[in-house]
């Protein structure tokens, strides 16, 4: 997107790839579905991203109408690279196909006939009276007129955003809070006989951590629980907040109590609850999470609607679908340049912020990085 905006004739624009390949992140967002952006008004679509860096009025990076980036302009920047995209009933937006590999190439393809030079495995490698790459070629220093970063942040690493230009950044003088996951899963230390429910959906509950309620499916794995429904309150989670799931957010305390007072007769105990939650799944986090169960049919009922999550912390970074932390809000000015590198601008997942997945992620990606190559258009130009 940076290079987007610097691409103009007379201008050279080199893109520097630390991978083989462009953009392997961005692919593997599209590998079950790319979710480019959700289709909601701007105000309620920047409500969601907070931190360090973007408040939630992310001071125009998709709002103002200088800059203006929000879910209505991701749709018309994707139809214009000949993608045809979906509203999903959530209100997320797709591409039919919903892959990322034709968008991305064709985006390449326009970058290319702008003029914009594509340099793969050429990994930055700190500063040495400009920038110092590693290369095929061997070392090589380039000292441009402008340069953006968007080195991503700290999850997933293996697809090339590995943080290693927190230590090069920070001799620098600019401030970096400290990386954390992001849109991740918890790790749970399942008993014996949980292992039969490894690998099942939840669905049709509500978790609670601190202000954040999600309505959306998870899934009992291996290490822990992970999946939509889960990274809704992952953040507040992380952050120490108690985690409670309701197993039954559709019946009211009395009327669930109502269910679970009919006499049990010759049922054994998980058939008997299984007839009032509807669901094995249900009954087996109940058993799992609030032995010892209450006899009283209306203290179950309240255990059932408000039953503790047990978790033993967040999946690390690695497993994570993003990360919060990076470059702090008072490191940049308005423009997103750094203050201590005057000539220097960041985007992504580089900065402090964060978001849930649902379109959020990408689109502020995009935004930054449009916001940060205008900037430095307009740097040039002066």
């Amino acid at each position: 997107m940076a290079a987007e905006e610097l691409a103009a004739p007379g201008r050279r624009v080199v893109v520097a790839e630390a991978m083989p390949t462009a953009a392997r992140k961005f692919l593997m967002a599209g590998k079950s579905g790319l979710n480019l952006t959700k289709d909601e008004p701007v105000a309620d679509f920047a409500a969601r991203i907070t931190g360090g860096c973007l408040p939630p009025d992310p001071r125009g990076y998709l709002s103002q109408d200088e800059s203006q980036f929000g879910p209505e302009e991701v749709i018309k920047w994707a139809r214009g690279l000949g993608i045809e995209l979906f509203t999903g009933s959530t209100g997320r937006v797709f591409p039919k196909g919903m892959k990322a590999s034709p968008l991305l190439r064709a985006w390449l393809a326009r970058l290319v006939a702008g003029g914009v030079e594509v340099r793969t495995r050429w990994r930055w490698t700190g500063f040495e009276d400009g920038f110092r790459f590693a290369t095929p070629d061997g070392p090589r220093v380039i000292r441009p007129k402008v340069t953006v970063l968007a080195l991503g942040g700290a999850s997933w690493p293996r697809l090339g955003s590995d943080a290693a230009w927190v230590p090069w950044l920070r001799a620098a003088g600019v401030e970096v809070s400290e990386f954390q996951p992001a849109n991740m899963g918890f790790r749970v230390d399942w008993s014996a006989p949980m292992q039969r429910h490894l690998g099942a959906a939840v669905k049709g509950v509500a978790i609670r951590a601190g202000d954040a309620v999600s309505r959306g499916e998870w899934v009992i794995g291996r290490q822990g629980i992970e999946g939509g429904g889960v990274y809704e309150i992952a953040a507040a989670l992380r952050d120490g907040a108690p985690g409670e799931v309701d197993l039954a957010p559709d019946l009211s305390e009395d009327a669930l109590a109502g269910r679970l007072a009919k006499p049990r007769g010759k049922l054994s105990l998980g058939n008997w609850l299984r007839r009032a939650l509807g669901d094995p799944v249900k009954v087996a986090l109940l058993m799992e999470w609030g032995r010892p169960l209450p006899d009283d049919p209306l203290a179950l009922a309240r255990l059932a609607k408000a039953l503790p999550l047990r978790h033993a912390g967040p999946m690390g970074l690695e497993r994570a679908i993003s990360s919060a932390g990076g470059i702090r809000g008072d490191a940049l000015d308005g423009e997103l340049q750094l203050k201590a590198l005057p000539g220097v601008f960041a985007a992504g997942e580089m900065l402090d912020w964060e978001a849930p997945t649902g379109g959020y992620l990408l689109t502020t990606c995009l935004a930054t990085g449009r916001r940060a190559g205008q900037a430095a258009a307009r740097l040039l130009d002066r």
